[in-house]
């Protein structure tokens, strides 16, 4: 569509999974995206070639996120790349991890490092590039449904509500640049991360049941909701959690 034609967007954990659908939507729709990874930069590389076969542009973009000075790291390598721009319009911070455990399970290390990669890197990643993000930027969040009880992944879930709290604070901060800052949280989707549980049937019937639609979502699905909310359309949306779980609240009530 081009909707984005001459954007720069930053992806974190633009690997795989959701945040690989995120990119090469973006991508698709005009932006020049930096495909940050973490640690497998071949997965990386296979998201940036994917773009270019489909006649995008990217790069990809390494730096370990939830280690100290993390967010300093990762704009650091943005500014070395040679195709990097002087200014980024859309950040989609969606590198994070589930740590499943319940409260009687988890101690203060497993907390910490929880925490530090699903809420503090968020919070320092934006901290360190606002100077980069241009007018009229969009931030958006990856989040999760913390309004839905997962003792499951208590610390995680925790870390998540916080980036939530973040994004609505944030919004009111921004706006007087006209950056909007919104959040997005996924329901069980189908990637790579969850292939293996969901290729026992028992187990994706389950998490098809917890959906009204009686499915488990796409890693594409979240990816244009994201798209929404980076593109002009979105400009009047701000503070807000979108819910792209396939109506799993609705099917709980």
């Amino acid at each position: 569509m081009g909707v984005l034609k001459g954007k720069t967007a930053l992806v974190t954990g633009g690997s795989r999974g959701i945040g690989r659908a995120v990119a090469q939507r973006l991508a698709r729709d005009g932006a020049l995206v930096a495909v940050h990874y973490g640690r497998n930069e071949a997965a990386a590389k296979e998201t940036v070639a994917a773009i270019g076969a489909e006649g995008g542009r990217a790069f990809a973009l390494g730096a370990v996120l939830g280690v100290p000075g993390d967010a300093r790291a990762l704009w650091a390598a943005y500014a070395e790349h040679p195709l990097h721009t002087d200014g980024v319009d859309i950040l989609v911070n969606n590198a994070g991890a589930a740590t499943f455990a319940g409260i009687e399970d988890t101690d203060e290390e497993a907390y910490d490092r929880v925490h530090a990669l699903n809420a503090k890197a968020p919070f320092f990643v934006i901290k360190h590039g606002l100077a980069r993000l241009r007018d009229g930027g969009r931030i958006v969040n990856v989040t999760g449904t913390p309004e839905i009880a997962l003792p499951a992944i208590l610390a995680t879930i925790t870390a998540k509500g916080a980036v939530n709290a973040l994004t609505r604070s944030l919004a009111a901060e921004l706006a007087p640049r006209g950056i909007t800052v919104n959040s997005v949280g996924p329901g069980v989707t189908d990637t790579e991360l969850s292939a293996g549980w969901l290729a026992d049937p028992a187990a994706r019937a389950h998490a098809a049941s917890r959906s009204v639609f009686g499915r488990v979502g796409t890693a594409e699905e979240v990816a244009d909701v994201v798209a929404f909310l980076a593109s002009p359309d979105a400009r009047w949306v701000t503070g807000q959690h979108l819910d792209a779980t396939g109506g799993l609240r609705l099917s709980l009530l």
